[in-house]
This record gives C-alpha cells, sequence and structure tokens, in this order.
C-alpha cells in the first residue's frame, strides 16, 4: 500500500473543498433564495427522519423568524435527549434484563454493573449505551454526518476522562483501585488509537470493523472473571437525588406506578375488572408521591408524561422482579396490535409501513389485521390474574419496540444537529463534540457524581472508562459494520477537517496525562487531580473552537 497523505484542509466551516455547492453556503444567498436552493441542492437532502428540518427553517418560517425556528429547534433538541433516556431507563433496559433472565444467563454475562468496583461490562450495557450507539449507528449511515459519529465519540470520551472524572475526585478524594483502572486506561488508548489509524487511512475494512467488537468482547472477558457481582440498576445512569427522576423510589412488587403500596394493598387479593387494569397500567402518575415531590421534579414530569404514556401504549415491561412479571392482560393484548405497528411504522422513517401490496392494501394494515387477531385470541385464552407461559416473548417484543423508539429518536436527533449546523455555519465534527457528546454525557455525569458523593467515588470512577469504551468499540466497530454491504465492504471515513486531529489528539493526552499521573501519585485522586483535569478540558475546548472559526489554521499537506 503506497504512502497517503492526510486529506486537504476545508475552507470555512471546516468542510473540504468541493465543485458543487454545498448545503451549508445557503445562508451566503438572500433569503428569498433560501428556499429554493433547499429543495434544488442533492446535499440539502436528509436521509431518514419524520420531519423535514431544513425545509421548516428555511422555507416554512419567514427569515425574520429564524430566531423562533432556532429556538423551537433547541427545545426540542433537548426533548428528544429525554425521549431517549426514557426509554432506554423504563423500557429498554427492563426488557433486556427480562431477556438475560429467561435465557438464564450468568450474572457477570446478565447483568450490567458498570459502576461496580470490578464493572462487569457486559450484557445490559447495552442498555445504558443504547442511545450513544444508535446515534453513532445513524451518523454513519451518512457519509456526510459521519463527522457527527466521530465528534460525539471522541467528544464525550474527552468530556468523561476530564470533566466526570475530575469532578469525582473534587467531589470526593478516593484511592482508585489499581489494576482495573490501569486495564481500562490501557484498553480505551488501544481504541482511540485504532480509530486515529482508522481515521488516517480514511477508511475502515470489514476486518476493521470486526476487530472493534472482538476487542470489546476480549475486555469483557478479561473483565468477567473478576466480577464481583455488584449489580446497579441501569436507571441509575439516567437518575440522580438532583435530577427529577421516579427511580428514587422503587415501586413495589407486582404493582403499576398508580397502583397502591405494599401497606393499602387488601388482605385478600380481589378481581379487578379489565378496564380498571388498563387505566391504571397507563397511568404515568402517582398523585401521592406527586405531592410529596418538589416543583422541579413535578416540572420535568409533566414533560415527560406525553413520552410515557405513548411508550406504555406501544412498549410492554416483563419485569421479573414482580410477582405478576407487569402482566397486564388488556394492555398487553393491545401491544400484540401497537408494537408491531410501531415497529413497521418507524423502520426507515414509514417506508415498508406505507407500501401497499399489489398497489391495494398497505402493509401497516396487514399488521393491523394480523395482530387484532392474536390479540383476540390471547385475549380469551388467559386471565387478569396469572401471566401465561409465552409471557417472556413480550420481553423481546418490548426489546424491539423501544429499539425502534431509540432508532427513531436519534435519527431526529442527527437531522436535527446537521440543520444547526448548517443554519450556524458549523461543521458535524464541533456539533458532535459539543451538543451531542454533552447530551449523551449528561446521564453518566449526574449519576456518577452521585454516586461519588455518597461515598461511592470508585464505582463512579470505573464508571467513566467502561462506558466509553462500550460506546467507542461498539459504536465505531457496529456503526460501521452495519453499513457495509456483499460488494461495498469499506466505509470511508475522511475527517472533515483539522478539528477531528485536534479530538484525537485532546482525548490522547487526557488518557495519557491520567496513566502517568495516577500512578504517580500511588492513584490517590484528590482536588489537584480534579482541577488539572477540568483546565485541560477547557484548553481543549477553546482550541476546537478556535480550530473550527479558523483562527488556528494549518496548511494542506
Amino acid at each position: 500500500m503506497g504512502a497517503r497523505h492526510l486529506p486537504p484542509f476545508p475552507l470555512p466551516g471546516g468542510r473540504p473543498p468541493r465543485s458543487a455547492p454545498q448545503c451549508w453556503e445557503v445562508r451566503k444567498h438572500n433569503s428569498s433564495e433560501w428556499c429554493r436552493f433547499i429543495w434544488s441542492n442533492p446535499d440539502c437532502r436528509l436521509d431518514g427522519g419524520f420531519l423535514n428540518y431544513l425545509e421548516g427553517v428555511f422555507c416554512t418560517f419567514p427569515p425574520r423568524l429564524l430566531p423562533l425556528a432556532v429556538t423551537l429547534y433547541a427545545l426540542w433538541l433537548l426533548y428528544l435527549f429525554v425521549i431517549l433516556g426514557v426509554t432506554a431507563e423504563k423500557f429498554f433496559c427492563p426488557n433486556l434484563s427480562a431477556i438475560s433472565t429467561n435465557l438464564k444467563l450468568s450474572h457477570n454475562v446478565a447483568v450490567f454493573s458498570l459502576t461496580s468496583p470490578l464493572h462487569g461490562v457486559t450484557f445490559l450495557a447495552f442498555g445504558n449505551g443504547a442511545p450513544d450507539v444508535f446515534s453513532a449507528v445513524v451518523a454513519f449511515s451518512n457519509p456526510r454526518t459521519a463527522g457527527l459519529a466521530i465528534g460525539a465519540v471522541f467528544g464525550a470520551g474527552v468530556f468523561v476522562t476530564t470533566v466526570l472524572a475530575g469532578g469525582i475526585a473534587l467531589v470526593k478524594p478516593f484511592t482508585a483501585a489499581s489494576r482495573p483502572f490501569l486495564r481500562d486506561v490501557i484498553f480505551y488508548m488501544l481504541a482511540v488509537f485504532l480509530t486515529f489509524l482508522v481515521l488516517y487511512f480514511g477508511r475502515i475494512t470489514l476486518g476493521e470493523a470486526l476487530g472493534y467488537l472482538g476487542l470489546y468482547i476480549f475486555y469483557v472477558l478479561t473483565v468477567g472473571p473478576r466480577c464481583a457481582g455488584v449489580s446497579i440498576h441501569c436507571s441509575l445512569l439516567f437518575s440522580s437525588p438532583e435530577m427529577p427522576t421516579d427511580a428514587e423510589e422503587p415501586e413495589s412488587s407486582g404493582t403499576n406506578s398508580g397502583d397502591y403500596g405494599e401497606e393499602y394493598r387488601p388482605l385478600l387479593p380481589s378481581r379487578e375488572p379489565s378496564l380498571r387494569i388498563l387505566t391504571t397500567a397507563l397511568s404515568p402518575l402517582d398523585l401521592r408521591k406527586w405531592r410529596r415531590k418538589p416543583w422541579y421534579w413535578r416540572l420535568f414530569k409533566v414533560l415527560k408524561v406525553p413520552v410515557e404514556l405513548v411508550l406504555l401504549l406501544t412498549v410492554p415491561v416483563v419485569d421479573p422482579d414482580k410477582d405478576d412479571l407487569n402482566w397486564k392482560r388488556p394492555l398487553n393484548c393491545l401491544h400484540i396490535v401497537t408494537s408491531p405497528l410501531l415497529c413497521i411504522l418507524t423502520l426507515k422513517s414509514g417506508t415498508y409501513g406505507l407500501y401497499q401490496i399489489q398497489g391495494i392494501f398497505p402493509v401497516w394494515g396487514l399488521v393491523t389485521l394480523v395482530g387484532s387477531a392474536l390479540a383476540i385470541i390471547i385475549f380469551i385464552t388467559t386471565t387478569n390474574e396469572e401471566p401465561p407461559k409465552y409471557h417472556c416473548v413480550f420481553a423481546f417484543l418490548g426489546f424491539l419496540a423501544s429499539a425502534m423508539w431509540i432508532n427513531a429518536a436519534a435519527t431526529e436527533l442527527v437531522n436535527i444537529l446537521q440543520t444547526l449546523g448548517i443554519i450556524f455555519q458549523l461543521s458535524n465534527t464541533v456539533l458532535g463534540l459539543t451538543l451531542l457528546a454533552w447530551g449523551n454525557s449528561i446521564g453518566d455525569t449526574f449519576s456518577d457524581l452521585t454516586m461519588a458523593r455518597q461515598g461511592y467515588p470508585r464505582m463512579a470512577f470505573s464508571a467513566c472508562f467502561g462506558g466509553i469504551i462500550f460506546n467507542i468499540l461498539v459504536g465505531v466497530g457496529l456503526g460501521c459494520l452495519l453499513q457495509m454491504t456483499s460488494s461495498q465492504l469499506v466505509v470511508k471515513l475522511e475527517p472533515d477537517s483539522l478539528l477531528v486531529w485536534v479530538l484525537a489528539g485532546a482525548l490522547g493526552l487526557s488518557l495519557v496525562f491520567s496513566f502517568v499521573w495516577v500512578p504517580a501519585q500511588c492513584f490517590q485522586l484528590g482536588k489537584a487531580y480534579g482541577i488539572c483535569l477540568i483546565l485541560c478540558y477547557l484548553a481543549f475546548l477553546c482550541v476546537a473552537l478556535l480550530t473550527e472559526f479558523r483562527v488556528i489554521r494549518v496548511s494542506a499537506v
């Protein structure tokens, strides 16, 4: 293989020079020409998604209301992160736990406990990293948005290994476990180095994509034998006492969030009518809890209620910890119709669901008919009190439905970030390392800092590295693997700007700093270590923004 030079550095905005007009150039035209430019330029076509954000901001809104459009898009972006968090916490993770229980997987394989001192990076790791991985897969599906995935993977890595790790050391100085720390840092440095090589050569082959996944499997094998079996529920990564969530108070076994607690349960079980079971199961609010909570919890709950209600209608949840396994006969029968309908209507943004068989009957209609027939059969052959023997099948259905929800939200997330980049003439990489990386890391940040304040800094520190190792190896490996076909076994990943190399360098330096500092201090992590890491992140952020706005330039090689 001949020598390969780095790709030429880009024009303003962080994009390489091309002959065809790029979508980000729309703001250079008169406002009266924006809509026509968007419609006529192939580069302005968003892949997938249900909403055309570019058409909305440049065609629907008049130019004088552009700030309003940007504000609405920013609020919708934040709400998409809420959707991702709620779906992963309350639906994706519990169904993964139920699947692992039904498959009788060993505890080290089935339980995701990144937050244990000797964390088992395992099956349910996919539950906690689902939003990050799905965002990476969606971004890698289009060469124009691959920079988002690269920026998010590297940006989250820099953020977690500096701000989050430093914050834990500031909140609760502690002594790190030497072997797990060295193991995690070495594996992560290896993953970053592999990604650097892939970006340097501008492509990733089938063998290299499989190598990412193989390296993660090897990492799991090195961790698994030492795993102490400490389990932290994956909702912890989306909750903390400071964040208004429902995870603070566990629900009593065999009841819904709206049911009475153990102290209010009658001594003799009574048969509830199906209609009451349905309405209770669809209630995302617990009025007793509502009255006890502070105002900010109530405000956040109001924002989550529409999402939770739609998810309750479309995603079944099997809970092995409840006496009835969360069997809600009328609602689960309804899920037989709504879950397959959801999957077919969100797959490829509804392309397959709206397809008409023989040009006459739509696929969604056929799915509705078949689902309705199965729902009637199940309703007739089961009771409200006893779950059927095949109830575990609902866990697989819930897993698939929640995965489709996460994928749909991740697609919208990538499209709206791409739109904001075009509006402000920012590269996908800078959007990935800031908005997407911060959004994906906020759950980890609050949960890990909460654990540190509660006296478990080792757990929190372990989670810093375990989570990002999963995200980079599985996110890049799986994201690129899914884009390969039998005729195209290579995915191009050419960096779109100097900023990518700044990202890779900053992440490498932060890891080397920790790799040298921590052993030199006999694994004693104190406030000085935390302050240095946070200052490193601020310096990196300044350099990254100066590079994006072309204050820092490098001549083409």
